[in-house]
């Protein structure tokens, strides 16, 4: 019987010739990762189980971005017990402020992660590296702390979902859009332990970031992973970035998928997600008029650099509306480098918004942009659950950064599209 990608992955990890839905398997690791927030409950475990050694300094890696710069003593303490473990083992992808980033945006910038490798990380939007054809999933801290001493960890093998993709994207359309369209159809749990696989000629018409968004967001969806096939420009990414070997894994044509689905690419229009789900998705024009108090542009999903052309594109030359602030948070110290090089910062800034250093921050209601009662912001985040960036009353818009950044000059949740119009 034929095999998915994730299939064909999961077994060469097991070091066995066939994978089915269902099955348990021990699977190889080739990258456990942990954040500020998750990595110290993990030394907890890790200690607790009297485990004194990792079992590759090289494929552990931990990155300090949720809460920092350290925002009150408590994520100054988090750091800190960070730093003492990635010291006593010799952690050698360890990033601290200066050199960090947000994980899922600055594992892939580092050549931390390729095709045909098994990650592991204590944070759910792992999940990102299936963009370049990984298996990559989210875990607890303690399946953290295993994973850091014996390099292994256990997994039932997900049956897919295949989303075939035709078509291209339109103007101000981008993968955001699409994860939030597919999110909007299947629902908050339609692909519950599965996984979402994009397959079609559609997926050509994809850059890089659109993937790593799409996949970014496919827990959203209850999937256990994302994956993209690996093709040319998959490939141009990971010129000078990976130097080990690698190996690309396609599915096979009998491969076996609990259901196929059909994005056309084309007829996809900006999309939105509406309090308290990723789920609740209307169109643009469907939400335009909605006014908001806070605009964030960032984020592990939409913090790259493309997000900061397109968002720089609709804000240069305007004025974020009075009443709103608009906070701008490049994923990666290169990125963030990159930005200013092109002059994006100095676009930022003119239009009256905020430009922070990489963090999480807001995304998760830490610092850097924290709701008060009853505000509504515009996120380029991935969630919107109840009290995610604020109290209970607060609400959240999940979209595109071309989205909220027409939003932020007009106040209002805006089309992109009818604003290019309107504003030539």
């Amino acid at each position: 019987m034929g095999m998915t990608m994730t299939q064909k992955i999961l077994a060469r990890a097991a070091g066995l010739p066939q994978a089915e839905a269902g099955q348990l398997i021990e699977g190889r690791l080739d990258l456990v990762l942990g954040n500020d927030i998750t990595t110290p409950v993990a030394i907890t475990e890790f200690k607790k189980a009297g485990l004194s050694a990792v079992f590759d300094r090289e494929k552990i890696a931990i990155v300090l971005d949720h809460s920092t710069p350290c925002k009150d003593i408590k994520s100054a303490q988090l750091c800190a017990a960070c730093r003492g473990f990635a010291r006593e083992h010799a952690i050698t992808h360890f990033y601290d402020v200066g050199q960090m980033g947000i994980e899922h945006a600055l594992l892939p910038e580092k050549g931390l992660a390729a095709p045909g490798e098994v990650i592991i990380g204590a944070d759910s939007h792992t999940c990102t590296y299936g963009a370049l054809g990984a298996f990559s999933t989210g875990v607890g801290s303690t399946d953290m702390a295993a994973g850091m001493a014996t390099g292994l960890a256990w997994f039932k093998v997900p049956s897919a979902i295949r989303v075939n993709l035709t078509g291209r994207l339109g103007p101000y359309v981008s993968g955001k859009d699409v994860i939030l369209h597919l999110i909007g159809r299947i629902g908050v749990d339609g692909a519950l332990y599965q996984s979402l696989e994009f397959a079609g000629e559609g997926v050509a018409a994809l850059d890089m970031d659109d993937r790593f968004t799409i996949c970014n967001m496919a827990i959203e969806a209850g999937a256990k992973n994302g994956i993209f096939p690996v093709d040319g420009k998959t490939l141009d990414y990971l010129k000078g970035r990976v130097s080990r070997e690698f190996t690309a894994f396609e599915a096979d044509p009998d491969a076996q998928y609990a259901k196929e689905i059909t994005i056309d690419l084309s007829a996809l229009r900006p999309t939105v997600a509406f309090p308290h789900l990723p789920s609740n998705t209307k169109t643009v024009d469907e939400a335009a008029g909605r006014p908001i108090q806070q605009v964030v542009i960032g984020s592990c999903t939409n913090g790259r650099l493309k997000d900061l052309r397109e968002a720089a594109a609709v804000l240069r030359g305007r004025k974020v509306a009075a009443g709103v602030r608009c906070i701008v948070i490049p994923a990666t110290q290169q990125i963030y480098l990159d930005a200013m090089e092109e002059g994006l910062l100095a676009d930022f800034i003119c239009a009256g918004a905020v430009v922070s250093t990489p963090t999480c921050g807001p995304c998760l209601g830490g610092h850097m942009g924290v709701l008060s009662d009853n505000e509504w912001a515009i996120s380029t985040t991935n969630r919107n659950f109840v009290g995610r960036m604020g109290p209970t009353s607060s609400m959240i818009i999940l979209a595109s950064p071309a989205v909220a950044a027409a939003s932020a000059v007009t106040g209002v949740v805006t089309d992109p599209v009818a604003f290019s119009r309107e504003n030539k």
